[in-house]
């Protein structure tokens, strides 16, 4: 068993954004804005000019997580980076989170934002989120990238969460919480608690491939072949199933495998991805 936790808190601080020498966006006043968004109040910023593209952080991160690699999406992109419900400097009064409601918070927050009609990527927790958004409005999203996604929840996962949500937070995990957790240890426990949770969750995570078939937005799949959490079976069914899918599996990737050495790559494909049009 301590094996299994210790294994199990290596993964999960292995999900979260590394460490940066730069400022932390969702400390101090930050550039960004909050709109009540739903029942929460919502924190976003918005850089950059030309087609909307929206970044959705992973579970227990926030807008900074995509700071490696935003100043050359802002190059091209009018980019729209939320910090997801709970998370960040966003809100979570009911205490809850399932991805299904955060692709409610996102287009509700996209409403007020004036932006109908967007490409966008997410991460993890971010990528599900726009799997719900992608067949709840089946028509707004242009193109999207899902990295490190899940169609749902595989027991090598639920393994990891039962361990990981013990009633004690190791300072390796509230470290790399803090860095995004503007609310202090309130906000860290919440979250840990949270991810806990999913280990008994069937019903927001569960795509199967007739349902993934009905997505018409054009789709590029982004997978490290030594997950821990989803393996790589997993991205290969959305693969098959999601129309006209494209598929990445990142040799010797683990979850999240866009950062560290294979960012520069990273960007160059999902640029290229991203300004390609849907074939006839």
């Amino acid at each position: 068993m301590k094996q299994l936790r210790r294994l199990a808190l290596t993964l999960v601080i292995a999900t979260l954004p590394a460490a940066s020498p730069r400022p932390v966006w969702g400390q101090g006043a930050g550039p960004g804005r909050t709109l009540h968004v739903n029942d929460i109040e919502m924190y976003v910023e918005v850089r950059g000019t030309g087609d909307p593209l929206v970044l959705l952080h992973g579970f227990g991160g926030c807008g900074q997580t995509w700071q490696p690699i935003v100043d050359r999406l802002a190059e091209q992109y009018q980019v729209i980076i939320p910090d997801l419900r709970g998370h960040g400097r966003s809100t979570n009064p009911a205490g809850t989170f399932a991805h299904r409601q955060s692709a409610l918070d996102v287009y509700a927050l996209l409403d007020q934002l004036g932006v109908k009609r967007f490409k966008a990527m997410g991460i993890s927790t971010g990528g599900m989120t726009l799997l719900h958004m992608a067949t709840q409005q089946r028509d707004r999203i242009e193109a999207m990238v899902l990295i490190g996604a899940t169609s749902s929840f595989p027991e090598q996962a639920r393994a990891i969460m039962r361990v990981a949500a013990g009633d004690s937070i190791p300072p390796p995990i509230r470290q790399r919480y803090s860095e995004c957790a503007t609310r202090g240890d309130p906000q860290i426990r919440e979250l840990v608690a949270q991810f806990g949770r999913f280990k008994d969750s069937y019903d927001d995570m569960n795509f199967t491939p007739p349902f993934l078939g009905t997505i018409k937005t054009r789709t590029l799949i982004v997978h490290g072949d030594r997950d821990q959490f989803f393996p790589v079976s997993i991205p290969v069914e959305m693969y098959r199933a999601i129309p006209g899918a494209a598929l990445w599996i990142v040799p010797e990737g683990g979850h999240v495998p866009i950062f560290g050495a294979h960012l520069r790559e990273f960007e160059e494909v999902a640029l290229n991805f991203l300004r390609k049009q849907r074939d006839p």
